[in-house]
């Protein structure tokens, strides 16, 4: 299971909505601390992440005694389904609204849309290439709700700890302009790198793609175990015919054990279009359809206050039914 670090900023409150910190300071000073019952849902349906980060939050928060039920990580969940009830002293866990809405809001959204380009890609895997594109204190989050959508890895360090694999990811192109050759960048890749790392290179730097990656192919052999197309949007980007002419001279000049990663700008409707060209892609890397997936809205509503049913217009007061869940805390 994933081992979250809830910042201390979240457990101080300085992270809350300013009218949760005050509801607390009134509560306190006017003695109420009434056992209310918290209900979460979301505004669509979507891929449910973020309730480990959460669970991991309440259990330090909330007291003996208090009950947590909720959907398990990256069950599909529907629209206003409840997917998350708290029932504890409402001091408690006044101040920490704003915290776990938030986690469920992107890192449902960005599970979601890893589904989507996972399901697009129909068992090639995807690797999730998004940290570039958050603030650096959630990219571990990112790429872990990257893998519950289905994402064989992520790029980030702290991402693969999460999920208890390796991070995962090839060669930038700076490190190539540093050598100021592909080949010999890729061969000192090789030379310094531990064993376990996988030997992909990068090939859109310099020259013609299906050269560069014959020029490393030759200098590797059999240690090479893919090449990375990233053409840039100014070439045209990577397209299903130059990943086809790509293969076909690695095969023709006995190199067909090199994978072909693609990887730039990917969304499931290019996705779609490898898939339906039938080009020979061993991998995709996705980064900013997954990054920059819109939150999903999710809202908290009280439904019972020292069990009498309870809740504003528009709601229906009293727990809602929803068999699905489970206890965690």
């Amino acid at each position: 299971m994933p081992e979250f670090e809830i910042h201390p900023s979240i457990l101080s409150g300085e992270t809350a909505d300013i009218y949760f910190v005050r509801t607390l300071e009134v509560l306190k000073k006017a003695g109420l601390n009434p056992v209310a019952t918290m209900e979460v849902f979301p505004s669509r349906g979507g891929t449910l992440c973020g309730m480990e980060e959460v669970k991991a939050l309440l259990q330090k928060v909330l007291p003996p005694g208090a009950e947590v039920r909720g959907l398990g990580e990256g069950e599909r969940m529907e629209r206003k389904e409840v997917v998350l009830r708290v029932k504890a002293p409402y001091q408690s866990y006044a101040v920490y609204e704003t915290a776990y809405l938030g986690i469920l809001a992107h890192c449902s959204a960005w599970a979601t849309a890893a589904r989507e380009v996972v399901e697009a890609a129909q068992g090639i895997p995807v690797i999730g290439f998004g940290a570039r594109h958050v603030h650096p204190l959630v990219a571990g989050q990112l790429d872990y709700a990257s893998q519950v959508g289905g994402c064989a890895g992520g790029s980030s360090v702290l991402g693969g700890k999460l999920m208890g694999r390796p991070a995962m990811g090839t060669m930038p192109h700076a490190l190539i302009i540093c050598f100021g050759d592909t080949v010999e960048a890729t061969l000192a890749f090789d030379r310094y790198m531990p064993p376990e790392v996988p030997r992909i290179s990068l090939v859109d730097t310099f020259k013609d793609e299906p050269e560069e990656s014959l020029r490393v192919a030759q200098a590797l052999g059999k240690r090479l175990q893919g090449v990375r197309l990233d053409t840039p949007t100014e070439r045209g980007r990577v397209t299903p015919d130059l990943v086809k002419e790509t293969r076909a001279r690695l095969d023709q000049a006995g190199f067909p054990h090199v994978g072909i990663v693609v990887s730039g700008g990917l969304d499931p409707e290019r996705i779609r279009q490898f898939i339906a060209q039938g080009a020979p892609v061993t991998a995709f890397g996705v980064g900013s359809h997954i990054s920059s997936a819109p939150p999903i809205d999710f809202t908290a509503d009280l439904h019972e206050v020292d069990g009498r049913a309870i809740a504003k217009r528009g709601r229906i007061p009293g727990i809602t039914p929803n068999p699905r869940l489970k206890r965690i805390i």
